[in-house]
């Protein structure tokens, strides 16, 4: 992996970054830091205002693990898609195929009520998003022993899900929700983009890395030699560093359109 900020990072990042560019984030881990309760994520002033002068300049993508409408409560702008659900929520033209998607994690609901009977005497927390449900075992006693019980419930859940995991939660999909990398090429198709950036932090974003799509830059927040990015900021607290580059890169492009106009 490449540092972001290294001459050789510098340099793919000026070849990506254009008006015509799709701009697409996680939010946890990459936005907003990651805390011990995930209702009380928040993402920095400085981080919040320069997502904000980049959403005017071109198109800005979240795409979540969490629902559309919670991620919406945390993000204090409006970007020009919000895909909530690790992928499975707000592609355009799938409301038919999200409405099915629910009906399937509503039946896992009452299996895992079965499955796992103490959860929360156990530390576990079942969080229901509609077309996902996530599992975090963060406050169990013995992790390890919470993420097996997690993982072996989910092998008996009818019909079997798609199993996304994450840093001390375990998330499950219907196995044909869209995950990350498909939601960010299907955006692109939709929108004719030639070209991405997405910026993530975890096992659920590698879904983007993993496409190995030379059409999108992935990077990773954080150096992990076992990611799939090809290039990767040192730690969360550089996204402001990251957008602001971003933005200036921008802004010196459309000057120079204009003064070519000229």
């Amino acid at each position: 992996m490449t540092y972001m900020f290294s001459p050789k990072g510098v340099e793919e990042l000026c070849s990506f970054v254009d008006a015509a560019t799709l701009f697409a984030f996680d939010l946890d881990g990459t936005l907003a830091p990651i805390v011990d309760e995930p209702a009380a994520i928040t993402i920095n002033d400085e981080v919040r205002q320069a997502l904000i002068q980049l959403n005017n300049l071109a198109t800005v993508t979240i795409i979540t693990g969490r629902s559309r409408s919670d991620a919406m409560s945390h993000l204090g702008f409006t970007p020009r898609f919000l895909v909530g659900n690790h992928g499975a929520e707000g592609l355009p033209g799938e409301t038919t195929s999200a409405q099915d998607f629910t009906t399937v994690c509503n039946g896992w609901i009452n299996q895992l009520e079965l499955l796992l009977p103490d959860m929360s005497a156990n530390g576990i927390l079942l969080e229901t998003k509609g077309q996902t449900i996530a599992l975090h075992y963060r406050q169990a006693s013995d992790p390890v022993k919470a993420q097996n019980s997690i993982l072996a419930a989910f092998a008996d859940l009818i019909p079997l899900p798609r199993v996304v995991s994450g840093i001390f939660v375990e998330n499950i999909a219907p196995q044909d929700a869209p995950h990350k990398g498909a939601a960010l090429e299907s955006l692109m198709a939709h929108l004719k983009c030639t070209r991405a950036i997405f910026v993530g932090d975890d096992v659920t974003d590698e879904d983007v890395f993993n496409l190995r799509n030379p059409s999108i830059l992935g990077v990773r927040v954080g150096n992990d030699p076992k990611s799939a990015a090809l290039s990767y900021l040192k730690d969360q607290h550089e996204m402001v560093r990251l957008l602001r580059e971003i933005i200036s890169l921008l802004n010196a492009s459309t000057r120079t359109t204009e003064n070519l106009k000229n």
